[in-house]
């Protein structure tokens, strides 16, 4: 069956564009799109999709619109995917899209919109209940969790496996982009998930939960 998909940004040719794109894909079906925030909650209540794919910012004050989304269909629609498309990486609007709860929650840089299997890769994950950071994104993260917080006493190859890891990459994926063992890519994860305290939590939200633990604790400097 086909992920049914709802897209909004309120360029009429960015819609096109994208809705024309993934028309290709065999196993995608936009079947809504939106131009604003009040339309988007519409197509949403009216088309019953698997998962939205929003512009961050859209009328009617082009700030954080697709953040406002993606609460309002995690409240109102639950079992609804979000990912949110931004032309920056905006750690904060990372924070508050993720902060309650990572899972079917994703967070693209609009770029990504051009490499079709990526972006593909990314619907059907948070479909499926998972989450996926923009590389760029993760890297951010990173390096600002570099100078503060729980990442502090990961060691170099704990980063690269997590850098890797936060994006939606299964274990084999990771083992295959940083040339190691299978073995070797679960023994990083797992001293990763006991370093930031993630023992005890759901696998489908520990993965990316791992890469957001420090901002919760930093998030009194916000």
């Amino acid at each position: 069956m086909a992920l049914r998909v709802v897209f909004a940004d309120d360029n009429y040719l960015v819609r096109q564009g994208v809705t024309s794109l993934l028309a290709e894909v065999e196993d995608i079906d936009v079947v809504a799109t939106a131009a604003d925030l009040s339309s988007l909650m519409t197509a949403v209540a009216d088309s019953s999709p698997d998962v939205v794919l929003t512009d961050i910012r859209m009328p009617p004050s082009n700030t954080d619109e697709g953040i406002q989304a993606a609460k309002r269909i995690r409240t109102e629609h639950s079992g609804v995917g979000v990912v949110v498309l931004s032309q920056y990486v905006e750690e904060d609007y990372v924070f508050e899209l993720l902060a309650g709860g990572v899972a079917g929650m994703g967070y693209l840089l609009k770029e990504r919109v051009t490499d079709l299997d990526e972006l593909v890769h990314a619907l059907h994950e948070v479909a499926r209940g998972g989450s996926v950071l923009d590389p760029l994104v993760v890297e951010a993260l990173l390096a600002r969790g570099s100078r503060d917080g729980p990442l502090l006493g990961l060691t170099d190859r704990e980063r690269e496996v997590l850098q890797v890891m936060a994006t939606g990459r299964n274990n084999a994926t990771i083992a295959k982009t940083l040339f190691m063992s299978d073995r070797a890519v679960e023994k990083h994860i797992g001293s990763v998930f006991q370093k930031l305290g993630l023992v005890d939590e759901h696998e489908v939200s520990r993965r990316v939960m791992a890469v957001l633990a420090y901002l919760e604790a930093t998030g009194s400097s916000r």
